[in-house]
């Protein structure tokens, strides 16, 4: 089938649905200007060794280290804008076509264009926690401390992590309410995900029907019922049209 059947047959899954879900990952939020994880040439793991740099055991042997090298590349995000996916995804929340949507990203993105139901599986970088009394303070704070060169303490004299899921951490409570969540499904829309990143790669598993938007091939494929690869801001703005028209 060439794209636009693939489209309408997107379409019609979703007006059949009862109840659909959508898992997005990085490929979501590059047209907002975020750089994906593993993208040949520009994915942030090709410059550093995420276990190394970017891990709960890099924060506990080194906070000053973790905030200057190997976390501060996810500070970027903060300045990053919804774009048209986004927004379409909000839409079809608020118009019955979905539930809500499951993200790995933690930029806040889709909160930000209006959705409602989001489930963040790998955290969000709007606060970070104390290791030692658990205050929660705001990522302002902790920008501004990583921007003097230093990592950022609580008043208590406990470093303040932020409030992601880094590599060796166990999954949020978030990912297993998303678990149940899909269950409940019998649609999920995956999109800008190479579903490689494990346990987060699970949930369609847990889906009789599963589509996939997303450029580059992913370990769902051949399991899915369509995939597309294509933009997600195109697919998903042509999709709107095709479900407004009914």
């Amino acid at each position: 089938m060439g794209y636009q059947e693939d489209l309408a047959k997107l379409a019609q899954m979703f007006k059949s649905s009862k109840r659909a879900i959508v898992l997005t990952g990085a490929g979501i939020s590059t047209e907002s200007g975020i750089p994906d994880f593993r993208s040949p040439g520009t994915g942030l793991w090709e410059k550093m060794d995420p276990m190394e740099e970017a891990s709960r055991q890099a924060f506990a042997r080194n906070p000053v280290r973790f905030y200057q090298h190997g976390f501060a590349p996810f500070f970027m995000v903060l300045e990053a804008k919804p774009n048209p996916a986004h927004e379409v995804l909000a839409w079809m929340e608020k118009e019955g076509f979905i539930v809500g949507v499951i993200t790995q990203n933690i930029d806040g993105l889709h909160q930000k264009a209006g959705s409602r139901n989001v489930r963040e599986v790998h955290g969000h970088m709007r606060s970070g926690t104390c290791t030692g009394c658990r205050e929660v303070y705001p990522v302002s704070y902790i920008l501004e401390e990583k921007n003097q060169g230093r990592a950022p303490k609580c008043d208590c004299g406990s470093y303040i992590r932020p409030d992601v899921t880094l590599f060796g951490d166990p999954m949020p409570n978030d990912f297993w309410q998303s678990v149940q969540e899909a269950q409940k499904c019998d649609l999920m829309l995956v999109v800008g995900s190479s579903l490689e990143v494990s346990p987060a790669n699970s949930l369609p598993q847990q889906v009789d029907r599963v589509a996939i938007i997303n450029l580059g091939p992913t370990g769902y494929d051949r399991k899915a019922d369509l995939v597309i690869r294509e933009k997600a801001g195109r697919t998903l703005l042509e999709l709107k049209e095709l479900l407004q028209k009914g």
